[in-house]
């Protein structure tokens, strides 16, 4: 299989493979072996587990850019929310994707489509250039931090929960801390609804801050 191997089997193997082992059990050992090759045959594309993760990323964004080339551009605030939710929909399906696709450089240009669509739809909703590109990175930055904290809760797609986050066992731990316990609720509880009311209030502040006085 080695002289078929190229760096798109490679990544599309390691994100196969997050959620049986998650981000810290991926190697490229562990990758060589599923493939059914020896370690040294990888490094021909990828020199180090970083170079992998960016391949990684830039995968994942190809896999959502139809859905947010496909979103209604009618409403600025309803198409940078549907941009957000496609983003946590799409990280979510991968074991701690979030950390897979933040703080990675794409390994293209692929990206460039989807968002020079985001651009216009801002801009001609009439942010200034810097100003949309600043509102879509503010979004972009919220969900992936948002997602990064849900996968902690949640470590496997589709999974249980993980009992570290026993919101009834953690009230009794810091009994005597009645407001410390009510936001433990609000932010480990409903992770979803929370996700939604934190993105109103990224929307709500990119208007208020961002947008020019029409």
């Amino acid at each position: 299989m080695a002289s078929r191997i190229d760096r798109s089997l490679v990544a599309d193997t390691a994100l196969r493979l997050l959620n049986d082992v998650g981000l810290e059990g991926l190697t490229l050992r562990r990758i060589a072996q599923e493939l059914d090759c020896r370690a040294p045959a990888l490094y021909w594309h990828f020199k180090n587990k970083q170079e992998l993760l960016d391949e990684m990323a830039t995968v994942i964004f190809r896999r959502m850019a139809d859905d947010l080339s496909a979103l209604d551009p009618g409403d600025w605030r309803t198409f940078l929310a549907d941009c957000a939710r496609v983003q946590r929909r799409t990280l979510l399906e991968y074991r701690d994707g979030a950390k897979v696709f933040g703080g990675t450089r794409f390994t293209d240009d692929s990206y460039a489509g989807p968002l020079e669509g985001a651009m216009r739809v801002l801009v001609a909703a009439g942010f200034t250039p810097r100003a949309a590109a600043r509102a879509w990175f503010t979004v972009n930055t919220y969900t992936m931090g948002h997602v990064m904290e849900e996968q902690s809760v949640y470590p496997v797609p589709g999974g249980e929960r993980d009992p570290v986050y026993d919101l009834t066992e953690r009230a009794r731990r810091i009994e005597g801390h009645p407001l410390a316990t009510e936001a433990g609720w609000e932010v480990f509880g409903d992770l979803e609804a929370g996700f939604e009311t934190g993105l109103r209030a990224v929307v709500a502040g990119i208007e208020a801050t961002l947008l020019p006085a029409q």
